[in-house]
């Protein structure tokens, strides 16, 4: 009976927002209930630092509305744009799963706004619900994966090219 009323219960915003992100795709309804209740929301205007290179990495970031970049600095040329991501994407995870700073800077490319998941609610969330760790950390390597056969490409290109 429980199991029927929740069924029947409408999904919040939140959930909606988060089902529409490809990183969670596949998460049972319940799971996204999990996850929008660890969550936040947070509104940056143009031009605004998220977090740069060598914080501390203690919050996950899905882009609700707007654009984000993701740079570095570069000695003598200034900030290299690694991405520009846009709604549905998700940032500043890897920090989340190794504990290291963090290894770029994020600002809003365009105003935005952000659902944010703290480290310690992350980390609770994994620990106590060990399916939803499973399908989370699976979308968390699909993810680095597609990532690091962009870069594999972006690196292969600029090798060919000579700009390397």
């Amino acid at each position: 009976m429980v199991a029927s009323l929740a069924a029947a219960t409408p999904a919040t915003e939140r959930e909606q927002q988060l089902a529409k992100v490809p990183f969670f795709d596949g998460l049972t309804r319940e799971a996204l209930t999990l996850i929008a209740q660890a969550t936040a929301e947070e509104t940056h205007a143009l031009g605004t630092r998220i977090f740069q290179y060598g914080d501390p990495g203690d919050k996950l970031f899905i882009i609700l509305d707007g654009k984000v970049r993701i740079s570095r600095e570069v000695a003598g040329l200034g900030e290299e744009a690694l991405a520009v991501l846009g709604p549905g994407q998700i940032f500043g995870e890897m920090a989340l799963l190794d504990e290291a700073p963090r290894s770029a800077d994020a600002r809003a490319h365009e105003r935005c706004r952000l659902l944010v998941i703290q480290k310690d609610a992350f980390d609770d969330l994994l620990f106590m619900h060990k399916d939803l760790a499973y399908e989370v950390l699976w979308s968390c390597v699909r993810m680095l994966s597609a990532r690091l056969r962009e870069t594999n490409d972006k690196l292969t290109f600029l090798s060919t090219s000579g700009k390397f």
